[in-house]
């Protein structure tokens, strides 16, 4: 039975692919509607098709990710029932369900107030989104079936007038005209009946499947909170001072690493103050406190040097603009 409700979307999805196959097929045999497709002058019931394929897709595509959580739900559920909310540890956040149990602990460790259904439906929006986004794309394919129909009836009234034009004078233009109309009442009973069965019926369906996947999944998880997490997510004085412990704790680590920060400090600047003592006592080697000097004296006469260039460099970049000025003026 858990293996069942784990892939019952899934299952009632593929039952209904099944079946919205035999339907399909149906038309194919018994209406030529795929003969109209193909010779459709206006191109509309393309557009149906493309339409219907691409929201099956996505809606396939969300029923293997509510299989996926409810799987991961029905994992879950079993190590609550032994150990909690504790015994939870998902290790990866790519399901609405790990997550909503990571921000659980979380909500818990801190003491904060818990709004679980809250944060389930946050979880679970975007999944809700999807399914409803496929709902209204097949609302939306009866709107080219209608705007089929108004074309239909508009090219039939057309051959009909050119039919009743030609009538008694003219066969050829009579039968054109004929011909004309039976292809616009096609159009508009073709448009209407893919709008109608490809999104008012088979992708209304399959939204439906998924809507009440999510629900189950939404129903399974806030079981598991309700029934065999309520204790570990109520507010409890224990809870205070759990959290106040591994903060003293948290406390005590930091001190401890700020002391060992100070020491090095203190270690580096006695050293520092060695070496400088070094350099000042005339105690040290005589070559290389001479040479250390020499260096000083001559990276200060190298600075001066250096800035004196800088000046010049200056006044022979300079002195070209007072002469164009008095040119200028001139």
């Amino acid at each position: 039975m858990a293996g069942h409700n784990t892939h019952r979307t899934l299952l009632l999805w593929m039952g209904w692919a099944s079946a919205a196959t035999v339907i399909l097929f149906g038309l194919y045999l018994d209406t030529g509607v795929w003969e109209f497709i193909k010779n459709d002058p206006i191109k509309l019931s393309w557009v149906i098709v493309i339409l219907f394929i691409l929201g099956v897709a996505i809606n396939f595509i969300l029923t293997t990710f509510i299989t996926k959580e409810s799987i991961a739900t029905a994992n879950i559920e079993s190590l609550a029932k032994e150990q909690g909310l504790s015994g939870i540890t998902p290790t990866s956040d790519k399901l609405a369900v790990n997550r909503f149990f990571m921000s659980l602990k979380k909500v818990t460790m801190a003491n904060s107030p818990l709004d679980s259904e809250a944060l389930l439906q946050l979880e679970l929006a975007r999944y809700q989104r999807t399914s409803h986004n496929v709902a209204v794309l097949g609302n939306l394919l009866i709107t080219p079936g209608l705007i089929g129909t108004v074309v239909g009836l508009s090219v039939t009234l057309s051959g009909l007038s050119s039919s009743l034009d030609a009538l008694g004078h003219d066969e050829a233009l009579l039968l054109e005209g004929l011909r004309k109309a039976m292809s616009g009442m096609g159009t508009a009973f073709y448009a209407t009946l893919l709008g109608a069965v490809c999104g008012g019926i088979l992708l209304r369906v399959f939204a439906l499947i998924t809507e009440g996947g999510i629900e189950d999944l939404y129903d399974r998880i806030m079981k598991i909170c309700l029934v065999y997490c309520a204790v570990d997510c109520k507010p409890t004085p224990e809870k205070d001072a759990r959290s106040l412990v591994a903060e003293i704790d948290n406390l005590g680590r930091n001190v401890v690493a700020l002391r060992a920060a100070f020491s090095e400090s203190t270690l580096a600047i006695a050293a520092f103050r060695e070496e400088i003592r070094g350099l000042a006592s005339p105690a040290g080697d005589g070559d290389d406190i001479v040479s250390l000097k020499e260096a000083i004296r001559l990276q200060r006469h190298y600075r001066l040097l250096l800035k004196q260039e800088i000046k010049l460099m200056d006044q022979i970049n300079r002195s070209w603009w007072p002469s164009l000025r008095k040119l200028f003026r001139k």
